[in-house]
């Protein structure tokens, strides 16, 4: 059984290293590169759409660094088994926390152990909701380590050693984490500085300030009987401000109540204010 990474995606820089030669069959490390470690049993998904546009791009400049992780070799037995029914019956089959646990182990291979330096995520409908703010916070880790799981989930016992965290993407369900995995990633990595090539762009985006974005229009300014808003083409900066501020205000307060519940707590506003928007 290997005890490294199945593959890695990105630039790799060298350097001299006194550790034994099992742990450097892999790629060198990435200098100060942000790093996603994909355990899964289907590395050949990766990177997918995240070596596409700007986060592939930026994945071979090294600005971040992919790792899949397969974890059939860690499994048991001639036939690598990786999973076992759910105890007390039930349909399925559960991923074994011995599997799972060799897996993280070596997945934590040069991580620092505070979760908040390197979290570790186990993608599943139950966990916590993921968000802007998740984003925000995952993009300023060194890196993190997302387990993807199959079938009925992973044993209980393997994510309470771990002290792994649950997230999820919304209140489906899909057949296994790498999608939910891919999506996670991309939304941190966009954060990265140098990534996008335009702060302003992630500062000004929806959620940024617990708002959607406004609408977005640009040439033709006439196109099949719609007209691009008049105070678009002003080119007075601060009555453009202003009516996207009223327009992302009245969008959130249509759409997603939660979201401007939280944006007028943040600006001392009352959420059912009668205002025209």
């Amino acid at each position: 059984m290997s005890d490294t990474p199945s593959r890695s995606h990105g630039r790799l820089s060298i350097s001299a290293s006194n550790a034994p030669r099992d742990l450097m069959d892999g790629p060198p490390p990435l200098r100060g590169a942000w790093e996603a470690r994909v355990i899964t049993l289907f590395p050949e998904a990766f990177p997918g759409t995240l070596g596409l546009s700007l986060t592939g791009r930026a994945l071979q400049e090294g600005l971040w660094r992919l790792t899949p992780i397969d974890l059939r070799p860690f499994g048991e037995g001639k036939h690598r088994n990786v999973d076992d029914t759910p105890t007390g019956g039930g349909a399925g089959m559960v991923l074994r926390p011995d599997v799972v646990d060799r897996a993280l182990r070596m997945a934590a291979s040069g991580t620092p152990a505070d979760r908040a330096a390197w979290p570790v995520i186990y993608l599943s409908p139950r966990g916590k909701p993921f968000d802007q703010r998740t984003a925000e916070r995952l993009s300023r880790a060194q890196g993190m380590t997302l387990l993807c799981g199959r079938f009925e989930g992973v044993d209980q016992r393997v994510l309470d050693s771990h002290e792994i965290e649950e997230v999820s993407l919304g209140d489906f369900v899909m057949t296994g984490g790498e999608i939910a995995a891919q999506a996670l990633i991309d939304a941190a990595v966009r954060l990265i500085p140098r990534v996008l090539g335009n702060q302003a762009s992630t500062e000004e985006e929806s959620f940024s300030d617990n708002l959607l974005e406004h609408p977005q229009y640009t040439k033709p300014s006439l196109w099949s009987g719609f007209e691009t808003p008049e105070v678009l083409l002003s080119g007075h900066h601060g009555k453009i401000a202003e009516w996207r501020r009223v327009q992302a205000e009245r969008l959130t307060k249509e759409r997603r109540p939660d979201l401007w519940r939280a944006y007028c707590a943040a600006h001392g506003r009352d959420p059912g204010e009668d205002q025209e928007l």
